[in-house]
């Protein structure tokens, strides 16, 4: 397999930390790919018609993209039971678009800060994306620590890279002055070998 791949882009964290966790870092070829919304990378329409990484290549079928379908791919692929079972499952769905949900505003508000015109930049709507952002910081805070603790899941990877992404791209907002529980747990978590292993370059 080959894994089109940028070490900053959170959305591929999450599958190299699950790539590690389930052991299959071995199995696949990274294709570094920097690239943009303005400018994608040459060649990645082609396998992701969106332009966005990460996708993954594989023998058997068309191209896989979005983390969250690559996620689950090779979940299976490996029989890992990340996504939990029985009425679990839509707990560790629903933890894992969370995460996601934290990535996406983070995205928003680098972009409008790296990639928009100053004269053009729109303040308001960036503090917009953070609100929508320290919500859920708030929700995992106060409801969702019971399931970031325990075996590793998808929750668990997806809260993560959020986190890890928030200290890269937004340490000024200081996530963790009123979510002692959430820092805490972020704290261990960062130990894990696959996330020591997924520490993204300074960027």
């Amino acid at each position: 397999m080959r894994l089109f791949h940028s070490p900053t882009s959170p959305y591929v964290r999450k599958v190299m930390v699950l790539l590690h966790e389930t052991g299959q870092i071995d199995d696949v070829t990274l294709e570094n790919t920097a690239g943009t919304p303005l400018k994608p990378a040459d060649g990645l329409p082609a396998k992701n018609p969106l332009g966005k990484v990460p996708a993954l290549e594989r023998p058997d079928g068309p191209a896989l993209y979005d983390s969250r379908v690559i996620c689950r791919y090779l979940d299976a692929r490996a029989n890992a039971g990340l996504y939990r079972d029985g009425d679990a499952h839509w707990d560790m769905l629903t933890l894992e678009a969370t995460g996601d949900g934290i990535i996406d505003a983070a995205l928003l508000i680098a972009y409008e800060w790296r990639l928009r015109p100053e004269d053009i930049r729109f303040p308001e709507w960036v503090e917009g994306q953070w609100t929508k952002a320290a919500r859920a910081l708030d929700a995992l805070d106060s409801r969702w620590m019971g399931h970031l603790e325990g075996p590793i899941n998808i929750g668990q990877i997806s809260v993560g890279c959020a986190l890890g992404y928030l200290d890269m791209r937004n340490a000024d907002r200081d996530w963790r002055k009123t979510r002692p529980a959430l820092a805490d747990w972020f704290q261990r978590f960062s130990q894990r070998p696959s996330m020591q292993m997924t520490e993204p370059p300074v960027a």
